[in-house]
């Protein structure tokens, strides 16, 4: 079934196993797109659910005017960065509460650091390299880190990607050029500082 027939069946027909379908179809590409911005697997799954939600109760506002698959991602992408937001947020919170209930056990944050360094074996090296190239990622500015995501973790082509973004193709190609020089710049300067 084309995705034009999907979304007429679910609009029209049989909506539930239709959109059963379009589930089965597009599963891996939403989790693998929010997966590009999450740290976490089983967030990138749950948020893939709140994709297909959002979908669902708007597929009626979809036009036509692109490939269901580039709507898709749209959805993705704006679901994981607002999820990352909110996450960052939170983070913020957690931090101070912690940072105040240290001080008032007698940490600080020195000790803290110290208890946190540790002999680094290969596996721990690469999963903190890992960490260090999604932190610098996601240090980027908002549009460049979206195609960078889009084009390095997606293999989207630039054109598909200034479809998902809807920008043109040479604005696709500055942020990723921009987003390579920062993400050279900031990798650079992690290791000069260690």
């Amino acid at each position: 079934m084309t995705d034009q027939q999907l979304v007429h069946e679910i609009l029209y027909g049989n909506s539930q196993k239709a959109f059963e379908l379009l589930v089965e179809k597009y599963q891996r590409l939403v989790v693998m797109t929010c997966r590009g911005f999450l740290s976490n697997y089983a967030d990138a799954e749950d948020l893939a659910q709140e994709v297909f939600i959002e979908v669902f109760q708007s597929l009626h506002r979809f036009r036509n005017e692109s490939k269901l698959s580039t709507w898709l991602y749209r959805i993705a992408v704006n679901k994981s960065l607002n999820f990352v937001r909110r996450q960052k947020r939170r983070r913020i919170f957690e931090s101070l509460d912690r940072l105040f209930s240290d001080k008032a056990n007698g940490h600080n944050l020195h000790d803290l650091q110290n208890m946190s360094n540790g002999t680094p074996d290969g596996q721990i090296q690469i999963a903190e390299d890992r960490k260090v190239l999604k932190q610098v990622i996601n240090s980027l500015p908002d549009n460049q880190r979206i195609a960078f995501i889009l084009n390095k973790y997606m293999d989207l082509t630039y054109k598909e990607v200034a479809e998902v973004m809807n920008i043109t193709l040479p604005a696709v190609e500055s942020l990723l050029f921009r987003a390579k020089t920062n993400l050279q710049k900031k990798i650079l300067g992690k290791r000069n500082m260690e």
